[in-house]
């Protein structure tokens, strides 16, 4: 069951699929990729001017494509390990699909996600460290900084907002997916050229991929893990070999649902799929199936589900591992910035 509107449906087959229907669209489209594109290099060239100075680094993880790309599992793998290496790390991030009548607004895992949104609530209860959310990333700073002791922050998306200055730049690459059909919005997924990827101090792929060129030989892997399946209302984890061989209702509101299914197929589930549109604000009503199956659901949807989903509905966490030499060389990196 697909709950995703009828435009998105229609772009992701232009930007993902081949055909004579993908194609006329991808040239329908390209006047507007035009305009897009000069917008955004106006923007780039303009916000990337005169940037002021903080008082600590910043690490921005972001990506050049629209949809999930695993940035989030990323920037909590980023918190431990800082921590582990004696940093005390900061998070602030857009906040999208909040609805919070003021900005920049201080996230803990007992904020309502309805007001700072999902992730902002879901980094907050993975890491436990401060996390501001809202568009403004400067004033999240300021804000950050005013109420906390860190030093250093990271900066959960927010590649594309200029106006930023980073330390430090994580590119995030889906390894399916990668560029899809390599135009920029709207004729292709991408949110800038593919050569913006040369500014980015490390390149990151989620899943796995062929390196067909010298560039990608510098990229490295991650893959994102989940074997326990949480129960929302009792927060019990069972293995999610116990559920094998059961259908289940697999339920999500998230960019790239299908990474999201495969994960439960692997475990030995049969899935009946419900795609929402990434960031839905989900109500009872989309939990109710008139039957007596499981329902399973990624964590930054449990997180807006928990005060009304049912005993019989559980989430499956993720855990980023990744490629042995990210880590050295982002503390590397990182070392020669402070």
């Amino acid at each position: 069951m697909n709950n995703t509107s009828w435009l998105q449906q229609w772009l992701e087959n232009i930007w993902y699929k081949q055909g004579v229907s993908a194609v006329f669209g991808k040239f329908l489209l390209l006047p507007l990729t035009g305009l897009y594109c000069a917008i955004n290099h106006y923007q780039r060239q303009k916000q990337s001017k005169n940037h002021p100075k903080l008082s600590c680094p910043v690490i921005v993880v972001g990506n050049i494509t629209v949809g999930g790309t695993g940035k989030t599992p990323l920037t909590i793998h980023l918190v431990k390990l800082l921590q582990q290496a004696g940093y005390k790390p900061a998070i602030i991030t857009r906040g999208y699909g909040g609805k919070a009548t003021s900005w920049p607004q201080s996230v803990t895992p007992e904020t309502d996600p309805t007001l700072a949104g999902d992730e902002a609530v879901l980094m907050a209860s993975r890491t436990g460290v401060p996390v501001y959310a809202g568009a403004d990333r400067l004033l999240s700073i300021k804000k950050l900084l005013e109420s906390n002791v860190c030093d250093v922050i990271i900066s959960d998306d927010g590649m594309q907002h200029y106006k930023l200055p980073r330390d430090i730049q994580i590119a995030v690459i889906d390894g399916k997916r990668k560029f899809g059909n390599g135009y920029c919005l709207p004729s292709g997924p991408m949110r800038e050229p593919k050569q913006r990827l040369k500014y980015s101090d490390l390149i990151v792929v989620n899943g796995k991929f062929t390196k067909e060129s010298e560039d990608e030989k510098q990229w490295l892997s991650m893959t994102l893990t989940g074997d326990v399946l949480v129960n929302l209302q009792t927060g019990k984890g069972i293995a999610i070999q116990q559920f094998s061989e059961k259908t289940i209702h697999a339920v999500t509101g998230i960019g790239n649902p299908q990474r999201f299914y495969y994960s439960l197929e692997q475990g030995g589930l049969t899935v009946i799929t419900h795609s929402f549109p990434d960031h839905h604000d989900f109500q009872p009503d989309d939990l109710v199936f008139n039957d007596d199956l499981l329902i399973v659901m990624t964590e930054k949807d449990a997180v807006k589900c928990k005060s009304f989903a049912g005993d019989n509905c559980w989430y499956l966490p993720v855990t980023a591992t990744l490629d042995k030499d990210f880590d050295v060389k982002l503390l590397a990196k990182l070392s020669e910035k402070s």
